[in-house]
């Protein structure tokens, strides 16, 4: 048995009477949670074997997930969202598959080999975003997804080591198929803390899980803190809340001071990937008060025990404040963790802050020019009118590659093309500029509330 398998088990036999997740005006006890967890474990022939579990934002679902790992079996992530999906299952050689009678219906009720061959201290077998192409499965083992939620005191106080129930409620609005999701629930019962789970991000119902529970902190991805800022609650609304966390994809500092301003909720920014099992740097409040003014729009200091360090091409380190290829050595991978190349372009200052400057797998190059569609997104989002905008490179027969962008405009605006392009020349170089703008009502996002950079691809010159 694994510290993390026994750690989940404990917490749910601690009181199985009492509440566990809320869910839809309706309360799930630790026995209800334990008794899917125990059906679900009967699906994992022997440790190690790969199971598949559909996931969904249910308290179902976070059960079957949680009784997988308590068999200590390897959790294989299946996305129901995904059209491609159901054809996958059949290529990923499970040994069970885990999901209601309507999950295992959609998908065809799929073979499985209790035979399969094992992978030994895998408890998750993940999906990344797949935000620049297709997603590919990463491994996170048991030892790495159990020091993840030690780190995660890094933004927690207070907590114990033994096993018992806690005050307080926190709020899961993140998919399960996500990191995000998926390591908040972990978290939560390993902690032995309740939670409210949304079935998806909804303003209103996010606004009155913080309402009726009051929790210190809350996580919010940047677009859905955009929405929050698009919403018409108050300061009082969210009066409980110290601070929220915000990860998985940049968030332009001038959201995180509005929504300070609005609500006089600090905005703590983090870095973050599926590769590393979680984050690897981000604020505090204590940095926050400090720093917060001449820092804004890093990323955060390495967390305890994580490693950054900037590198260029041929992987020499280079200078403070020199921009190169970040690499990471990620606390959770243990003593001996090696460097992991990463393509964000980064520069580390002297205070240790994490810059992030751009991708180098997405650098466009105009006519010998580089532009960095990053830079680009953060500038056509400081428009009033602009909820989030994607930039892309696409091909052209004279300058080689040019930059275009897709923007979802805010509730109530009509930003016109010659306006907008106007506002980016007040900060960008000509050839920064997007050739093409197309405006669409939403943009396409992946689970993890990134923009799902192929399908946003897709919308290029519709109207």
């Amino acid at each position: 048995m694994s510290a993390l398998s026994g750690g989940l088990g404990r917490t749910l036999r601690i009181d199985p009477a009492a509440p566990a997740i809320e869910f839809e005006d309706a309360w799930w006890s630790w026995g209800d949670v334990a008794r899917i967890a125990e059906s679900a474990a009967a699906s994992v022939p022997r440790p190690g074997a790969p199971v598949g579990v559909i996931l969904r934002n249910t308290p179902w679902h976070a059960g079957a997930l949680l009784g997988v790992l308590i068999a200590d079996g390897c959790v294989v992530t299946i996305n129901p969202g995904l059209g491609r999906a159901p054809a996958e299952v059949g290529e990923l050689n499970l040994a069970g598959l885990v999901g209601t009678d309507a999950d295992l219906e959609a998908f065809g009720r799929p073979v499985t080999d209790p035979a399969a061959p094992a992978r030994p201290g895998v408890a998750v077998r993940m999906l990344t975003s797949g935000t620049t192409g297709p997603p590919k499965r990463v491994d996170i083992t048991a030892d790495t997804l159990t020091r993840t939620m030690e780190g995660a005191k890094h933004y927690e106080s207070g907590r114990r080591p033994e096993p018992v129930l806690r005050h307080g409620v926190a709020i899961v609005n993140s998919p399960l198929v996500h990191i995000g999701g998926l390591f908040r629930v972990v978290q939560c019962v390993l902690d032995g803390r309740s939670f409210v789970l949304l079935p998806r991000f909804e303003v209103g119902a996010w606004a009155g899980a913080v309402r009726r529970h009051r929790p210190k902190t809350a996580s919010l991805v940047p677009a859905a803190l955009r929405m929050v800022l698009d919403s018409d609650l108050t300061r009082e609304d969210l009066s409980g809340l110290l601070s929220v966390v915000s990860g998985t994809a940049p968030l332009d500092p001038a959201d995180a001071d509005a929504f300070t301003e609005r609500f006089g909720v600090p905005v703590l920014t983090s870095y973050a990937a599926t590769e590393f099992g979680g984050g690897v740097a981000g604020w505090t409040l204590a940095d926050h008060r400090r720093y917060w003014t001449a820092k804004r729009g890093s990323a955060g200091r390495a967390h305890p025990g994580c490693g950054l360090r900037v590198v260029s091409p041929e992987g020499e380190e280079l200078p403070v404040d020199e921009a190169g290829l970040l690499e990471v050595r990620p606390a959770q991978f243990g003593a001996d963790a090696p460097w992991v190349r990463t393509t964000d372009l980064a520069r580390i200052d002297g205070d240790g802050f994490l810059w992030i400057v751009g991708r180098a797998d997405q650098t466009i190059i105009r006519g010998g020019f580089k532009v960095q569609p990053d830079h680009v997104r953060s500038v056509l989002e400081r428009h009033p009118a602009v909820r989030s905008a994607v930039v892309l490179g696409v091909p052209d027969a004279r300058l080689g590659e040019v930059p275009v962008a897709v923007i979802e405009s805010r509730p109530g605006h009509a930003p016109h093309r010659e306006e907008l392009l106007a506002h980016a020349a007040e900060a960008l170089a000509r050839y920064e500029l997007p050739t093409e703008v197309t405006f669409v009502d939403a943009l396409p996002r992946t689970p993890s509330g990134k923009v799902d950079l192929p399908a946003a691809r897709a919308l290029l010159g519709a109207s």
